[in-house]
């Protein structure tokens, strides 16, 4: 099941975990499994993913970075299988994404020479890379008649629960998501505030853009993990930061409103 039209959808190079998201969703959907579960199998891997650096295992690391891309892709795919969207499953996804990316960024950090600093300069860049593509993306979505509604352009206000769901497990999740995001989420908006008034955005840019998705990110650590290239991670995320604007100056240039 796409998210987006058929003239809208792209070649999303950070969603390659959508096949194995695909399949293991439909293991489960006849089961008791539901996609929170699957949220926290994700949230399982990732540390398994940390655990094996701290060993010096760094291909195992990268095994299950990639294992976690995978999971994460079918926690949304179950919820519509079984048809059980909620709005508590959207935050603790993204929540879960955040704590393990920062979790993971200190692991190297711990692991490499890396400063303390500059580990959090790439944290804060991963951040703002994921957010610019997601701000797209999400725009993309809402204008697509078949995109869902769980994700918002501006998500500044919790959002009434959905049958299945408490309104107190809502506002909870949405309040620690908005915490965690908020900063990022206006930043990005201020620096292209009008994206939302373009029609559409065309396939190649949108590819382009999956560049910055988290499980292009992802990939890019795994790799180099693998390679034991663990004292580059962080310099490279800080200097892939900067095609933030690049991207930007695109969308501005050759999307005009």
């Amino acid at each position: 099941m796409s998210k987006l039209e058929v003239q809208d959808q792209f070649l999303d190079l950070s969603d390659y975990g959508r096949p194995f998201g695909k399949f293991l969703a439909n293991q489960l959907k006849n089961t008791r499994f539901t996609p929170v579960h699957v949220t926290l199998l994700f949230g399982i891997s990732g540390l398994i993913a940390m655990y094996s650096i701290l060993q010096h295992q760094y291909f195992l690391a990268g095994f299950f970075i990639i294992l976690k891309s995978g999971i994460d892709a079918a926690d949304g795919e179950l919820a519509r299988l079984k048809k059980t969207p909620s709005y508590f499953g959207r935050y603790l996804d993204s929540v879960f994404d955040i704590v393990l990316n920062f979790v993971l960024l200190m692991t190297i950090c711990y692991v490499s020479k890396t400063t303390i600093e500059m580990t959090l300069l790439a944290f804060i860049g991963i951040q703002m890379q994921g957010t610019l593509y997601n701000y797209y993306y999400v725009i993309l979505r809402n204008k697509s008649i078949g995109g869902d509604g769980t994700s918002k352009v501006f998500d500044y206000k919790t959002p009434r629960a959905l049958p299945g769901e408490t309104q107190r497990s809502v506002d909870i999740l949405f309040g620690i998501y908005f915490l965690f995001y908020g900063v990022f989420d206006k930043t990005i908006h201020f620096l292209d505030s009008n994206a939302y008034k373009v029609k559409t955005f065309p396939n190649w840019f949108m590819t382009l853009l999956s560049l910055y998705g988290l499980g292009f990110q992802l990939l890019i650590i795994a790799l180099m993990l693998s390679l034991h290239l663990i004292e580059y991670i962080i310099p490279f995320f800080i200097v892939y930061t900067v095609f933030i604007f690049v991207l930007i100056g695109i969308r501005k240039t050759v999307f005009k409103l």
